[in-house]
């Protein structure tokens, strides 16, 4: 193919995939968009009869409790209707894998200190990334905005349990959104 075609091919493909990069095509949204509105996270531990706030790490029934904290959250409820959505989130950065590149693969939370301390958050609340580029200049907890594809998706890693995977097309550094 000649230079001036070549040239011409990447003007069409850039004017045609421009606006779906844009800030704009891109739904900003709030980690609690990605929780069933009727969900209740503690709902399996009313009426247990044991006060757990009161338990010391050491009882048998702290450590039970946690187990099925485990268990209900990494199975939390996901929301369908996001599936395959182009969304905009905000959150803390859990580095998951990085080469000489950068970092490629991320986990990211809606807390700081999120999926570093134990339990980490539930399932509806952990966002798996994988960025299109790798990044250099991401670290531990640093706060940026993400954007790009969001699929319903569980997936187990060493911090936690993700409901959510996102194809990070892009990211930034996080600055609150003007009110």
């Amino acid at each position: 193919m000649n230079l001036l075609r070549r040239r011409a091919c990447a003007a069409l493909a850039c004017a045609v995939l421009a606006p779906a990069f844009a800030k704009d095509a891109f739904r900003t949204i709030g980690w609690d968009d990605l929780l069933p509105r009727d969900w209740d996270p503690w709902a399996d531990f009313q009426g247990a009869g044991v006060d757990l706030r009161r338990l010391s790490d050491d009882d048998p029934r702290a450590a039970a409790a946690l187990q099925r904290l485990r268990t209900v959250w990494d199975e939390a409820p996901l929301v369908a209707a996001l599936d395959g959505a182009a969304i905009r989130i905000p959150g803390y950065v859990v580095p998951l894998e990085a080469t000489a590149q950068g970092l490629r693969e991320l986990l990211l939370v809606p807390h700081f200190g999120a999926c570093i301390h134990t339990p980490p958050p539930p399932s509806n609340q952990i966002v798996h990334v994988r960025l299109d580029k790798p990044h250099k200049s991401l670290g531990t907890m640093d706060t940026v905005w993400i954007s790009g594809r969001l699929q319903l998706a569980r997936a187990s890693t060493v911090h936690g349990v993700s409901g959510y995977a996102l194809a990070g097309l892009r990211v930034e550094r996080y600055a609150a959104p003007p009110r």
